[in-house]
């Protein structure tokens, strides 16, 4: 079935290997991995920096397969997790780049475009997290409100 907004089929790439446990080589235990997941969730960094930083860093190929949980899980247990979800929050950061662009620029048609497609995909997005309970019922998406909660 092809994309919704690129005319690309298929889901050609990389894939990681299917595992159930950690290789040997790898010298952190559970408890340390989640020790350095929240260290670094303290810190201020999203789920996707502190999984690249544990990859690139600490030699961590996967926390899910050392720790059994998600980075995002061991985060939303220990109350660290931020309340808007990150996906979310990273294309309400988008649009209001888009938007800071077309003030200046206004009459940029691709811009134009580029703000109504990622607009879309957060009402879309924002209505999966109501359904999931992970956003109040009734959440709207504002261009005004998304630019208060980004800045």
């Amino acid at each position: 079935m092809a994309r919704i907004y690129s005319r690309k089929h298929g889901k050609s790439g990389s894939k990681r290997p299917v595992r159930k446990t950690s290789p040997k080589w790898v010298r952190y235990k559970a408890d340390e991995t989640e020790q350095l997941v929240l260290k670094f969730a303290k810190e201020g960094r999203s789920s996707a920096d502190v999984g690249s930083i544990l990859r690139d860093e600490y030699g961590v190929p996967n926390v899910r397969e050392l720790t059994g949980k998600r980075i995002a899980e061991i985060m939303i247990a220990n109350g660290i997790y931020p309340k808007m979800p990150e996906d979310l929050f990273n294309l309400m950061k988008r649009a209001v780049a888009i938007m800071t662009h077309l003030a200046v620029h206004k009459h940029d048609p691709f811009a134009m475009r580029g703000l109504e497609i990622t607009e879309s995909k957060i009402r879309r997005l924002g209505k999966y997290y109501v359904r999931k309970g992970r956003l109040p019922e009734g959440w709207i998406y504002n261009r005004e409100q998304a630019k208060l909660l980004v800045k």
